[in-house]
């Protein structure tokens, strides 16, 4: 399983973001996280400046949330869809993004499902789990 360090997940964003801003077409991953960093503004200027995003620390204390998680989580969730893993998420994000008539905020969503299962499995000691996953997702689906 691929298990980058804190310094790569934030110069594989700022690599992205630096590339796009000289006008080269992204590559790989890079063609997936381009969207993501696009439609968060907010995050643009830590992107300009190198030295504050690789030494930035970001906790719940400072009432704001940690910018390359957030990007990582919508690059995981981007990932799970285009592979469909686990099984039906596309399905469910497809619902959530027409039930809402927005696809930025079907990923957010999910994502509050995501950061559950994985505080859920770290917090226990256990693999996350999948299903738990899948019925937090059906749930965000109900009226």
């Amino acid at each position: 399983m691929f298990n980058p360090s804190r310094e790569q997940v934030r110069e594989f964003f700022l690599t992205t973001w630096r590339e796009y801003r000289a006008g080269r077409a992204p590559a790989g991953l890079q063609a997936t996280a381009l969207p993501i960093l696009i439609e968060h503004p907010e995050y643009h200027a830590l992107l300009e400046d190198p030295e504050t995003a690789r030494l930035g620390q970001w906790g719940p204390e400072d009432g704001q949330g940690h910018p390359f998680l957030h990007l990582s989580m919508h690059l995981a969730i981007e990932e799970q869809r285009a592979i469909d893993q686990p099984a039906g998420v596309q399905r469910l994000w497809e619902q959530l993004a027409a039930r809402y008539g927005d696809a930025h905020r079907a990923t957010h969503e999910v994502m509050e499902c995501l950061g559950t299962m994985l505080w859920e499995a770290q917090r226990n000691g256990r693999a996350p789990d999948a299903q738990a996953y899948l019925a937090c997702l059906q749930r965000r689906l109900r009226p």
